[in-house]
């Protein structure tokens, strides 16, 4: 799913009332109908309708919805945050069609006028949409800081007012919605951890924009279509040769787990042969814990010093779980990056070794995939203020170093060099527990080591492992869920994309 601009969004609403056709205050009516049956279904119950408009094109989708739920026998009140000016064509037609079925506005015009709100009311919030473009202030910013303080559910239409789409929403009050419907598609901002607290839960609703749309949006959602497009199907006379040697390497005193989780990983990712490679320690917990991956150890009793893997040639490399950063550890990790010719998996203590010699940075072979969460980013590339710089930074550092970066979070990125950037769809709060990075390491290497594209391994990848999340969550609970359950649900993960590709 392509994820347009507000200006791109826009255009679409135009490409549609041109191209149905149909004309502007008809397709607003389509949104406010979608509105309406959403609220019926899910938002019953409540004594009364406070709905807040501005005087732009949102404002308008908030008087027809009124009508329309008034026409239903709903108790409704609007208010309008009034500018002094007119407002837009179809505010202005819904404003009429209001007074022609004696529905009468309140006109907010000072802070006398707020709405004073009781605990049974329902606010919808049609203050201001997608077009916003800079923070509030004045009387709107106060009017959005009264409504959050009331204390009263609140449902967005389209955008949470305040809420900028392109850049950071720090600096202005944002309507902190429990639950935001927005229209086609959904939003990039919506999906940034900063504005989580604003947006509550999202539900985008079709309100049947044409099909023939078609724009370079600067971001893409990754979703079962994609995906669906990517996954190769197995030939039914492949043997394991046919799907990689892959090997893990990582692990110290203490964290073998990590290694466990990722070499586990990476065979029920479907990786032919899995390697490990652990310092001599690690030898008894890998070949117990994992018997159907191949163990080797060096020099080292506690941790990696020398990581000589000349032994045999891997389709694909995974390195950094539990490796620890050791002077020695770095040293040899050092020698190993100057020795590869092709593209790795660089994750976990990986990259804090890679951030304390930051020069390796250019050494690392074009198309490597680096994992990094939101600390392990700013140790390698400095402190971004806010969600939207450091998304922004990720796409300059995966762009100047030939590399594809994977910012992990609830909707995690995926920046790739020639500059296209992913927003995977699955996961969840669950996913949030210790190890379930070094799976994410495990399958990625798999998947590169079975013949994808770094870019495919990585958009399978993370699909994949949130998916496995989602399936082990309704199994489990977000609570209970541990790293292993997502190894665990990888089969039911791989069956349901099987299924759908």
């Amino acid at each position: 799913m392509k994820l347009f601009t507000a200006l791109q969004t826009r255009q679409w609403d135009a490409f549609t009332i041109a191209n149905e056709p149909i004309a502007s205050i008809d397709l607003m009516e389509r949104a406010a109908a979608q509105c309406v049956q959403w609220l019926l279904q899910h938002k019953g119950g409540f004594n009364r309708y406070t709905i807040i408009c501005g005087k732009g094109n949102n404002g308008g989708d908030g008087l027809a919805i009124g009508r329309l739920l008034q026409e239903r026998g709903i108790e409704v009140v609007i208010y309008i945050l009034e500018f002094g000016h007119l407002g837009s064509t179809d505010f202005q037609v819904n404003l009429q069609r209001l007074h022609d079925r004696h529905i009468q506005p309140h006109f907010i015009q000072t802070e006398s006028g707020f709405p004073q709100l009781a605990p049974t009311d329902l606010v919808i919030d049609a203050l201001f949409g997608s077009g916003l473009n800079r923070p509030l202030d004045g009387l709107a910013a106060a009017l959005v800081n009264h409504l959050n303080a009331q204390g009263v559910p609140i449902i967005s239409i389209d955008v949470p007012s305040g809420m900028l789409l392109e850049e950071s929403s720090a600096q202005g009050p944002v309507i902190r919605a429990g639950h935001t419907l927005s229209f086609q598609n959904t939003k990039m901002a919506f999906l940034l951890p900063e504005n989580g607290a604003f947006t509550g839960q999202v539900h985008v609703l079709d309100i049947g924009l044409h099909k023939g749309f078609s724009e370079n949006a600067p971001y893409t959602l990754i979703d079962q279509k994609l995906v669906g497009t990517i996954y190769k199907s197995r030939s039914p006379f492949g043997h394991k040769g046919n799907f990689g040697h892959v090997l893990m390497v990582g692990g110290a005193t203490g964290k073998m787990g990590a290694m466990v989780l990722s070499a586990k990983a990476a065979l029920r990712a479907g990786a032919g042969l899995v390697s490990v490679l652990v310092p001599r320690i690690g030898y008894f917990v890998v070949q117990t814990a994992v018997p159907e991956a191949m163990c080797m150890t060096e020099a080292g009793e506690e941790k990696l010093t020398e990581f000589n893997i000349e032994s045999f040639r891997y389709e694909a490399i995974g390195i950094g779980p539990g490796m620890g950063t050791a002077a020695e550890t770095q040293k040899g990790f050092s020698t190993l990056l100057s020795n590869l010719e092709y593209p790795v998996v660089l994750d976990a203590d990986a990259l804090n070794c890679l951030a304390q010699q930051p020069t390796l940075l250019s050494t690392l072979p074009k198309g490597s995939i680096l994992t990094p969460h939101q600390k392990e980013f700013e140790r390698l590339f400095g402190i971004c203020e806010n969600d939207f710089a450091r998304i922004q930074l990720a796409q300059e550092m995966a762009r100047q170093y030939g590399l594809y970066i994977i910012l992990k979070g609830h909707h995690s990125l995926v920046a790739a060099p020639d500059g296209q950037a992913f927003f995977n769809s699955t996961g969840n709060a669950g996913m949030a527990t210790g190890g379930s990075g070094d799976v994410l390491t495990g399958i990625l290497t798999s998947l590169l080591g079975q013949g994808y594209t770094s870019l495919h391994a990585c958009i399978l990848g993370v699909y994949l492992h949130g998916l496995a999340g989602d399936i082990g969550v309704q199994q489990l609970s977000e609570e209970a869920l541990v790293a292993g359950d997502i190894v665990a649900h990888l089969g039911a993960a791989f069956r349901q994309i099987r299924s759908q590709a």
